[in-house]
Formats: structure tokens, C-alpha cells, sequence
């Protein structure tokens, strides 16, 4: 979702683990005794008005808390033609992937499962049915339904300016329509809709629509749990927009984001997506698409939905016939300090040096250099009951780290939302070893050992460093390097991520490089270079060093980078001696494809299907795979007014 808890790719310093107004007072009617001085007058009742205001957002929509109609409006949505208008030309088999039934892709490991939620089919009859049974009735000649007291089934539906949701956004207002349910829509700035003080987080609207970013882990708390409905009362906190409360999947999606065991979270998870489905407090549209266009010759070129980089597999591209690959970005990175720098480009290129330590293919983590993910059930994970007293570090049970102290509410031992009131409390502290594959070496056959863990981790953590987040950093308590291809690390009381424990958090550096480049640190190592001047230095920026399957032999700024096979590849060696980024201008992008001066397009460069691409396809020119992205459309109801 909008929280992102994914360990960033570093590169050569860290090889990343892959890694709304207040309501009308009302009138209270108060009755007094008046005493007077004289016993044998009788006691005067006096009515006094005194207004008291009411929580706002408490009385549910006249026309959207009713159920019936939630469950009308998504029988009367057809998804597959919303799709279509934004995406007509990409396969109509590959339209129909891209349809959402919950909250959570059905690829990915939390999906219930269509079995077990309720899905609504596009049957706009069945949609009419439940109006008609909820009171709202078409009169002869009208194209508006009406309630009997002549109330028109009118709904405002907000949503931002940009083109892609004004296309969807027009057709939906068609089909409900048809349904006889008018639609008056609004399209506002991305800075009002999504603004801290207006819109979305005001609850400013009936029907909404925008999306959010899924992740490798559901997550979901702050969208879905009860406690997390903006309110005046509680500054706005939150993300449950839409004020649904349903007390069974408010407790499984806290249970979901609290347990460490990935079966107790699907079956979690299965709660809330039944609740979701049943309650119908939003309807989940559509993936939005990562679009690539390539040779058709590549073989092995596989992207798949999730947060891996698609070079998670460049080691087995091939193209019959030819040394080298050529991949297309239309922009180039600033540096390839990772660490600092998260543009995609930098990223992308940094991990055909660096790699990864585990991928997560299909919203779906698995290991790749680091030897099995380090879980409970692998028993490289343990989740020990400590005591805690007051001054110690812990994460509260809001996820910041405090130093304990009265009034400080963690979660103890059981898992339950306690105060500390000074007395000692056990609460749960996670010790986890993370073991690395055997044999990884430099790119200078130098092999990785526990000297480099050991300064990949002191870089990360140094304030001086230049980035921005250390709360990785923050949370470790302790961390012990127990050899070449393993370190423990002892994470702070209370911190309990169920998302990516199991992913090594720190990675590597070379510390015996020896600086080559003129400058103050020339012919020293990098052990012996302060992290603050590593931005500074080409050995980091311009020309790392790695364990990954490539190694930059060529920087050709404005113009290209040439990458070339690591011999001391630890998976064996690349199928391809060499793979090129070539910087292009998107303009000719598809005519470079399409003539063979590129081999890949990436959905960095392509947002969607053209017509030139598709005609390329059925002429054999290009292959084309459009896959899920891990962004969703969905329309939001607001269930309950000021």
C-alpha cells in the first residue's frame, strides 16, 4: 500500500535484500431542580437548550449505507470494458488478468482465493434488482431512479484530472447510467484529492477513486482496521477513507500485520478479503500495467508482477546469433550509489553488478544468494519473550521507537495493546541469523568475507552517509558477524515485521579495494574511507565493484553503458557476454526496436500498447508482455456523513 517497507537495492555499499466540516449541534433538552428559600413552594422544573456537538461522520450515507446499493453499483460496473477504454489494445485474455476481485491480487500469496470471497460479476439486471429492492424505482419515461420521497439516485464521484482516469471514469458513469443511477463526476488536482488538509484525507467525497501501490506483502492495517477511520476526534489518522468497520477483519487484518507465520497471515488475510466482499465498502477495479516490448529472438527474458527488477534473471538472457544485449532507457542515472540514489534507472543498472539476495517474483519472496529465507519455520528465526523495563529502546505498539517509559503503550508478549506503568513487562524480541550461498567473489576474484558484512552494515548506518532513512539502522539492538556467509541480528523489542524479517537486511562492501582514482584516498582502502566521501569517489559512483553477474567495463555518459560477463559469477557463468544500456529520447524508442537498434523497452519507456507496437507484434517484429503492475484502481464509498 502507501507505506513501503521493501529494503532498498544499495548496490555495491548494500546489496539489497529485495531486500471532511462538523455536523449540525443538536438540541438537548435538560431538566433542573431549583431550590427556593420558601419550603412550601413547589420546585420549577426549567428547560434550558444547550447544544452539544455530535461526533462527525456517524450517520451512515443516505444512499451509500445501504448495502444493497453498494452491491448494485459493482453488479452494474463491467471492469473488462473499463479496462478496455485504457487499455484497447493490449489482448483481451491479458485485459482479464488484470480484473480485481479484493484488495489483493490473485496472484499474489494472500489471495483468498475466488472460493472463499464474493465476487460480482458484471450483471447489471442483478444490479437493478437490488435497487428496486432497496427502494430506488425507475418511473415511467425517467432515467433517473427515485426513492418515495422523490429523491433522485444521485452521486458525486471525485477522482483526479489526469487523462487515463477521465477515460475509465466516463465510461463507469455510462453503466451506471444504465442502471439508472446518475453520476455527477468531478475531476480535482492531485494536490487538493490527495492533499493532508483536504480530499481523501478529509473524506471529502462520496464516491472516490484512485489507486493504491501494492506491495511484495499486503500490509493493509491503516486501510482497513477501525482505529484507523480519519475523524476530527483523532486528528485525521489514518487511511480507512472510506469509515468501514467490521470488527472480525479489523482484528485479522492487525493479526495479519502482527504474526510472523506466513499461514496465519493467509488465513487472516481470507478474513478480511470475506468481510471486504460481503461489506462491499469500495470496489476494487484494476491492476494498472507494466508494458515491455522486446526482440522476439530474446530468450529467457521473463518480467514478472511484483517488486523484483526484471534483470533478476539477466545471467540466462540469451539472443541466438549475437554477444550482446541492448536494453533502452530513455533516462540516465545520476550515479550508481544506490545508497543515495533510488531512481530506477540507477537501481536497474546497479543490479546487474550487484544483485540481489532474494527476489520476489509474483508477489512471492524466494532466496537467491542468501542461503533459504531466515524464517521461523526455518528455524533461522526465533522470537524470544525478554523483560523490558523503563529507559529501554523498544518499538512501541504504533511502530516508533521510544524509550520505554509510563504512559508508553507497547504490545506485550501475547500481543496485547498495554500501558507501561513502570513495573518490568516481557514483550516479544526477534533474534535472526541470515546465512549467505557459499562461493560468492567479487568481480576482481576476491572472495566475499566477513570483513566486508561487516562495513557494509558500518556504511549503511553512518549519519554522514547521505541518506535519508536509517530505521532499519534504528531498529537493530545488536548485530554479530558469526562468519564469511553469516551475521545475527538482534532487532529491538516490539519490532515484529512478518513482511521481511526473513530478508538480510545489511549487505556487503569491499573493503579491500584499493582506491585507484587521483584524489585524498588514492592507494588506501575502502575500509579506510569515511562513508561521508564515498558519493565523491568513482570506485562508488561511476564504476562499482560487485559479486553480481555483470561488471561495468564502459561509461559512455549521454550515450551509453557497456556491461560485461563477471567470470566469477557465483550462479555460473552469463549466457550473454554482454548486455548495453542505451540511452534514447522516448520519441524514437518504438523505431529503435522495431529496426533492431534496441532488443528491450521497459515500463519506464512504455505506457502502455500503441498501435505501433501492436502492429509490430502481429507482423513478428516484437513480442509484447504486459503484466499486472502492483498498482490497483479502485472506487472508495464513503458510508458515513458529517
Amino acid at each position: 500500500m502507501l507505506r513501503n517497507r521493501l529494503m532498498t537495492v544499495l548496490g555495491l555499499i548494500l546489496v539489497a535484500s529485495m531486500a471532511l466540516a462538523a455536523c449540525a449541534p443538536q438540541t438537548l433538552v435538560e431538566t433542573k431542580i431549583v431550590e427556593v428559600e420558601k419550603p412550601v413552594e413547589v420546585e420549577k422544573t426549567v428547560v434550558v437548550e444547550k447544544e452539544v456537538e455530535r461526533e462527525p461522520f456517524t450517520t451512515p450515507h443516505p444512499i451509500l449505507g445501504d448495502l444493497k446499493v453498494r452491491q448494485a453499483i459493482a453488479y452494474c460496473t463491467n471492469k473488462l470494458d473499463l479496462i478496455k477504454s485504457v487499455y484497447p489494445l493490449v489482448p483481451e485474455e491479458q485485459q482479464k488478468e488484470l480484473v480485481m476481485n479484493t484488495f489483493i491480487p490473485s496472484v499474489q500469496w494472500a489471495y483468498a482465493g475466488d472460493e472463499n470471497i464474493t465476487i460480482y460479476p458484471f450483471d447489471p439486471e442483478k444490479g437493478k434488482a437490488l435497487l428496486e429492492e432497496a427502494g430506488w424505482t425507475l418511473a415511467d419515461g425517467a432515467t433517473i431512479r427515485t426513492n418515495a420521497a422523490g429523491d433522485s439516485l444521485s452521486l458525486k464521484f471525485t477522482t483526479t484530472s489526469a487523462a487515463f482516469r477521465q477515460t475509465w471514469a466516463a465510461v463507469f458513469e455510462k453503466q451506471m447510467a444504465d442502471c439508472g443511477i446518475q453520476i455527477v463526476r468531478f475531476h480535482v488536482p492531485a494536490s487538493w484529492w490527495f492533499g493532508d488538509t483536504t480530499g481523501l484525507s478529509r473524506r471529502d467525497f462520496e464516491l472516490g477513486a484512485f489507486a493504491w501501490v501494492g506491495e511484495a506483502d499486503p500490509g493493509g492495517q491503516t486501510l482497513w482496521a477501525c482505529d484507523q477511520i480519519p475523524l476530527p476526534s483523532n486528528g485525521w489518522v489514518g487511511q480507512n477513507y472510506m469509515g468501514w468497520c467490521n470488527e472480525k477483519a479489523s482484528s485479522a487484518i492487525k493479526l495479519a500485520n502482527n504474526s510472523l507465520l506466513q499461514e496465519e497471515r493467509k488465513a487472516a488475510y481470507t478474513i478480511v478479503q470475506q468481510e471486504y466482499t460481503k461489506d462491499v465498502p469500495a470496489i476494487p477495479l484494476f491492476n494498472r500495467t507494466d508494458t515491455f516490448a522486446y526482440n522476439p529472438a530474446l530468450v529467457n527474458f521473463a518480467p514478472k508482477p511484483g517488486y523484483s527488477y526484471y534483470m533478476y534473471n539477466a545471467h540466462l538472457w540469451e539472443k541466438p546469433g549475437s554477444d550482446t544485449i541492448v536494453i533502452g532507457f530513455t533516462q540516465e542515472p545520476a550515479t550508481l550509489y544506490t545508497l543515495v540514489e533510488s531512481a530506477f534507472v540507477a537501481v536497474a543498472a546497479n543490479y546487474l553488478i550487484a544483485d540481489s539476495f532474494a527476489t520476489s517474483n509474483d508477489y512471492t519472496w524466494e532466496a537467491k544468494l542468501q542461503d533459504g529465507l531466515s524464517t521461523l519455520e526455518s528455524g533461522l528465526a526465533v522470537n524470544n519473550d525478554v523483560e523490558v523495563k523503563a529507559g529501554d529502546k523498544v518499538v512501541d505498539a504504533a511502530g516508533e521507537i521510544v524509550e520505554l517509559a509510563n504512559g508508553v503503550k507497547v504490545k506485550d508478549a501475547t500481543g496485547a495493546e498495554v500501558e507501561f506503568t513502570g513495573s518490568p513487562i516481557k514483550m516479544k524480541q526477534m533474534v535472526v541469523t541470515y546465512k549467505f550461498i557459499p562461493g560468492i567473489t567479487w568481480s576482481d576474484g576476491q572472495p566475499l568475507v566477513k570483513a566486508d558484512f561487516e562495513l557494509g552494515y558500518k556504511t549503511a548506518c553512518d549519519r554522514e552517509n547521505g541518506a535519508t532513512s536509517f530505521i532499519t539502522c534504528d531498529r537493530t539492538q545488536s548485530i554479530t558477524f558469526d562468519s564469511d556467509t553469516q551475521y545475527t541480528v538482534t532487532w529491538l523489542p516490539g519490532v515484529q515485521d512478518g513482511a521481511t524479517y526473513f530478508l538480510a537486511p545489511y549487505g556487503a562492501a569491499p573493503a579491500h579495494q584499493v582506491i585507484e582514482s587521483e584524489g585524498p584516498y588514492k592507494g588506501k582502502t575502502l575500509a579506510e574511507v569515511p562513508a561521508k566521501d564515498w558519493p565523491t569517489l568513482p570506485e562508488i559512483a561511476e564504476k562499482p565493484l560487485g559479486f553480481g553477474p555483470y561488471v561495468l567495463k564502459e561509461w559512455v555518459k549521454g550515450e551509453k553503458m557497456v556491461f560485461e560477463a563477471n567470470p566469477y559469477y557465483v550462479l555460473g557463468a552469463p549466457k550473454t557476454p554482454n548486455i548495453v544500456i542505451s540511452f534514447i529520447t522516448a520519441e524514437n524508442a518504438e523505431a529503435q526496436l522495431i529496426a533492431g537498434g534496441v532488443d528491450i523497452l521497459d515500463s519506464t519507456t512504455l505506457v502502455g500498447v500503441t498501435e505501433t507496437l501492436s502492429k509490430a507484434a502481429e507482423e513478428g517484429k516484437v513480442t509484447l508482455l504486459v503484466n499486472p503492475s502492483a498498482t490497483w484502481e479502485h472506487i472508495d464509498f464513503s458510508l458515513f456523513v458529517k
